[in-house]
């Protein structure tokens, strides 16, 4: 049976598959930003640590300071704020308070919502999105078929797409009229602030949006993410979810890291100029990808390309993890996704596609 990882940063397990140390793997299958944590961060977890009471003590039951500071970052009031270890306690949460049980996901999609949804008893129905229209979603054929619920990523994921505010706010007013609820992933977005729509969640009751601390920080062992919506349904979301979700000493980087606004307009710029450099290389040695708005992007392979048969080249071959897009729903066979790294690294990667993309062809 084919090896195929579920997620995208798993080194131990190729490490064990393919008989390569994880020292030598160099991967490009996690969007996690490449410069590593604010220093401040770095430092409040050293400072913390010297502290006994914060190994020995309960973290704060309601998360007070981390939920004030994500919502100074928002732009929201704290009380629209609700914390967790992840996505998908989020979005179960969410689930758990809402009558939805048919929902619209749009496609391609994180294999996560599907598990989530199916998990909480709620019917999926997919919206294809066209490779050839680089999966935009159409507002006026969003609302066709019969929902009370559906689930979008903005910037898109896999594919990186971003769908300007203005057309994501025409959704959710026609979806406020019909009395749909949605679910906004903006996992991404800190690549893409102009358009995010966390600040609507005060206007609209039947929208919540779904956000993460640790990627664009570049905190992933850390794990905390957050959702924004109306006073009450974060209050119930947040009575849902599990009690001491997140731990103290990630509560504290989380609410250090987004007060570090030298730290986000530094990392906008530079994955910025880096996903410029990279994809002007892709194009010269033409290879396909997708117009993405955060820091990774979607390649297309030439359709004589065995997409897998590649992806394992490159681990075996050049030491480099890219991620096998394969259990991407709806997604179309021949795609890998490769995260926008440091220059270095991103040359290397290119060095190797170079190599690669000529053994294949």
């Amino acid at each position: 049976m084919e090896f195929r990882p579920l997620h995208g940063g798993q080194l131990r397990a190729l490490s064990a598959r393919f008989g390569i140390p994880v020292s030598e793997l160099l991967d490009f299958s996690a969007n996690i930003n490449p410069d590593g944590p604010p220093h401040a961060v770095q430092a409040a977890l050293r400072e913390a640590f010297a502290d006994p009471s914060v190994l020995m003590d309960y973290p704060d039951f309601e998360e007070v300071e981390l939920r004030k500071s994500l919502a100074r970052y928002a732009g929201v009031h704290a009380e629209h704020v609700v914390v967790s270890n992840g996505f998908v306690p989020l979005l179960d949460a969410a689930l758990r308070v809402l009558p939805v049980r048919r929902c619209l996901v749009s496609m391609p999609a994180f294999v996560e919502y599907r598990r989530t949804l199916e998990r909480a008893g709620v019917a999926v129905m997919p919206h294809r999105g066209r490779s050839d229209e680089n999966f935009r979603i159409d507002p006026g054929a969003l609302f066709g078929r019969k929902c009370d619920s559906m689930l979008l990523a903005n910037p898109q994921n896999p594919s990186g797409v971003l769908l300007s505010r203005e057309a994501l706010l025409q959704i959710v007013e026609e979806a406020a009229r019909r009395n749909i609820v949605v679910f906004l992933d903006e996992a991404f977005i800190d690549y893409a602030p102009e358009a995010t729509l966390s600040g609507e969640v005060e206007r609209f009751s039947h929208l919540i949006v779904f956000r993460s601390v640790t990627k664009f920080f570049g905190m992933a062992g850390l794990r905390v993410a957050y959702a924004l919506a109306s006073r009450e349904v974060s209050s119930r979301m947040q009575e849902a979810i599990a009690p001491w979700s997140i731990t103290t000493l990630a509560s504290l980087a989380a609410a250090c890291a987004v007060q570090d606004e030298a730290y986000v307009q530094r990392t906008l710029a530079r994955n910025a100029e880096r996903r410029q450099r990279l994809q002007r290389r892709l194009e010269e040695l033409r290879i396909l990808f997708y117009p993405a708005a955060a820091n990774f992007l979607l390649l297309r392979l030439h359709g004589s390309v065995d997409a897998s048969a590649f992806w394992e080249r490159m681990i075996c071959e050049h030491r480099m993890v890219l991620r096998n897009c394969a259990n991407y729903e709806a997604l179309p066979p021949g795609h890998l996704r490769v995260a926008v790294r440091a220059d270095a690294e991103n040359e290397r990667l290119l060095k190797a596609l170079t190599g690669e993309m000529a053994n294949f062809l």
